[in-house]
């Protein structure tokens, strides 16, 4: 499912009871294949689901009843292996349908009527517009018909859908078309199977009227699949960016991950109010046209690559979340993490590798470290949950991102490709856990302990990190001492120390790049192993007092205290090889001098821009990046909103009268340079 979440269900609940990991049980039953059937009308939609089940050896309940999740379901027709069943044999309730003696293989036909047009959960099946469409991630599938609603349970699907031909020309659900035809009455029918086991979250239907944009992909197997964008009409000349976006990510995903598509069609569908930002059914994608559509008219650059990150989202999910998918939603981000991860070294590939970091640090900062720091803090993989739709919260999805990140780093590109190699193949077409993802880890890692590392999916809070150091000028011996702690957050008073990767460089005060022996070789940079709760390091033969780079790249999701100089801060800025860094060090120096200005404008005070912060920018305009897009960021300043979460006491008053003087001071005192580039690069006549 797409970062953008999914809107909470207005329903009042009396009573919710808690769900916790700790009472997961297999399912009792499984079920091989379901042949579904949808009859479509707005006000009476009738459902036809034939199950194959079988009793599950492995569960430790061997019952002879069934219990089959359902919500806002009218029963039709109940049938055993073909025999209607007496109303005594079951029981239908507000949570489902219980079937009170069942054998250990059988076949159940469930015939359901439901009522899509007064269907304002926006789960399960409902209209939008004159469109049908679905949401079945976490539980809407129940809204369908009757089912085992769970993630662990993966089955094959043959759907058929009969609606009215006129006004439903277009049919679509999970797979490959596999028939179709015409019927008397004015109704057509279409019939989709789908040939890889999913859980029915995963299951999609979609009927309307739409505008089509295609085109083809040719795999790196030679396999061409059939690329389609439904959106209504007079919007499809807005899906080209998106269509180029997803031909982007299907051929990054073969290169970087050995990832080929493995349906004929890949589809994508426009809904207006669809409930989230998208939605990665197998093969039938549904999206916000929020995050599909783009416009030059109207759209920014910020918008092109929210289209491009949602786009590869969704499609890097047909591997991690669909082909292997969850074992329960405690394992949420194990599918939405690593598939945030994915999107954003994609977005680094096509855009800027500093930018997109950059991009993910600010997202990372301005909302997952306030929820962390708030009543609501979770870990990544929670213990318990009362409701499944408060789950999809940026710690689950952008923290989890960064844990994957942060195995990568520690593994090293190579042996992380080799780890996620075996992970697609020892695991697909299974649901799984975070402990079987840490294992592939382990198995291409052998001599890397990762028993403590599951604590960044199990304890809560933003880690802290305070850094001293001291240099020995006459033995040339360089100490850093680091300290990690974290502060207390809901059910989790005591912490543990983490597993923390620390990527680190050295810098003289000229800007040289420092290098000293590891291993009996010359190295410029390294990455640091902090496992627990103090640790030193030494560092031989450097010639220099240096200033260390620390968390180059933002290594690890995490608040770091160093008592960097302005000098040093200038240093970084000018020079670090790093280039989040080398951004990183001038916001701070940025928000650093804010800082000081909101405190004057608190006490009433004249402000006045230092000259050294003028001359800085002064440099930089002077020197600009090759890399504009980089550079752009090099001239923002700190957002109102990072600056609200450096100050123990938010004064916005204060905050945005000190941006908008530095703002117009650097504009007043840089008009020149600011000129030279609207000059250079302002072209009126062009057409974006």
């Amino acid at each position: 499912m797409s970062k953008s979440k999914k809107l909470p269900d207005s329903t009042v609940v009396e009573q919710v009871a808690v769900v916790r990991l700790a009472d997961y049980q297999v399912p009792p039953f499984l079920c091989d294949s379901i042949n579904l059937r949808f009859e479509l009308n707005p006000e009476s939609t009738l459902v036809t689901a034939v199950l194959h089940l079988h009793r599950n050896v492995a569960s430790k309940h061997q019952d002879e009843q069934l219990f089959l999740n359902g919500e806002n379901l009218h029963l039709e027709r109940l049938e055993l292996d073909g025999q209607l069943l007496a109303s005594t044999a079951y029981q239908v309730n507000t949570e489902g349908l219980i079937i009170f003696t069942v054998p250990a293989q059988f076949t159940l036909s469930i015939t359901t009527l439901i009522t899509p047009i007064a269907n304002k959960a926006l789960s399960g099946l409902y209209m939008s517009g004159e469109h049908f469409t679905t949401q079945c991630e976490a539980q809407g599938f129940r809204r369908l018909t009757y089912c085992l609603d769970r993630p662990d349970v993966l089955s094959l699907y043959t759907t058929t859908i009969v609606a009215d031909a006129a006004k439903y020309p277009m049919l679509l659900s999970n797979g490959n078309l596999t028939a179709s035809g015409t019927l008397e009455d004015g109704r057509h029918w279409v019939t989709w199977n789908d040939p890889f086991k999913k859980p029915c979250y995963l299951f999609a239907l979609v009927a309307g009227d739409f505008a089509v944009l295609t085109d083809v992909f040719y795999t790196s197997s030679a396999k061409k699949v059939d690329l389609r964008i439904y959106v209504d009409k007079g919007y499809q000349q807005d899906c080209h960016h998106a269509l180029t976006a997803l031909k982007k990510a299907m051929r990054w995903d073969e290169v970087n991950y050995g990832r080929e598509y493995d349906l004929a069609v890949y589809m994508i569908v426009g809904i207006n109010d669809f409930n989230m930002g998208a939605m990665e059914n197998k093969g039938l994608n549904i999206f916000n046209t929020q995050t599909l559509l783009a416009s030059p008219d109207t759209a920014t650059d910020e918008d092109y690559m929210y289209v491009e990150s949602v786009i590869a989202h969704e499609y890097f999910h047909n591997w991690t979340g669909n082909r292997i998918t969850c074992r329960d939603w405690f394992q949420l981000s194990l599918k939405e993490g690593l598939t945030i991860f994915r999107d954003q070294s994609f977005l680094a590939d096509i855009i800027s590798p500093a930018v997109a970091r950059i991009r993910d640090v600010n997202l990372l900062r301005t909302r997952q470290f306030a929820e962390d720091a708030g009543p609501l803090a979770h870990p990544v993989r929670p213990g318990s949950y009362m409701q499944i739709d408060n789950f999809y919260t940026t710690t689950v999805y952008n923290k989890g991102a960064e844990i994957a990140r942060m195995l990568k780093t520690i593994l090293g590109p190579t042996n992380f490709r080799r780890a996620m190699d075996l992970y697609f193949t020892r695991y697909d077409g299974q649901a799984v856990t975070i402990e079987d993802f840490l294992q592939v880890m382990v198995t291409i890692a052998a001599d890397i302990d990762f028993s403590q590392f599951m604590l960044w999916y199990t304890q809560a809070g933003t880690p802290q990190l305070i850094v001293n150091d001291s240099y020995d000028a006459a033995s040339k011996v360089y100490t850093l001492t680091i300290a990690q702690s974290c502060p207390a957050t809901p059910d989790q008073e005591h912490k543990m120390p983490l597993h923390i990767p620390i990527k680190l460089s050295l810098f003289a005060a000229n800007g040289q790049v420092l290098a000293w022996q590891h291993n009996a070789a010359s190295v410029t940079e390294t990455v640091l192993q902090l496992k627990t709760a103090n640790a030193s390091f030494t560092f031989n033969d450097i010639h220099t007092k240096p200033i260390p780079s620390l968390l180059r790249g933002f290594s690890a999701p995490l608040k770091l205290s160093y008592n960097y100089t302005d000098a040093d801060l200038h240093t970084l800025f000018k020079y670090d090889t790093d280039q989040f860094n080398r951004w990183d060090a001038g916001q701070q120096y940025a928000a650093r001098v804010m800082l000081n200005l909101i405190a004057a404008y608190q006490q009433q005070q004249a402000l006045c821009l230092p000259a050294d912060f003028i001359n800085v920018w002064r440099e930089l305009l002077s020197n600009l990046p090759t890399d504009l897009f980089f550079a752009s960021q090099l001239l923002t300043l700190p957002s109102i909103k990072y600056l609200t979460t450096l100050m123990p006491v938010i004064d916005i008053d204060a905050i945005a009268a000190v941006h908008n003087f530095v703002a117009l001071t650097l504009a007043q005192e840089l008009k020149a340079q600011w000129l030279h580039y609207y000059q250079l690069y302002h072209q009126p006549d062009v057409q974006y």
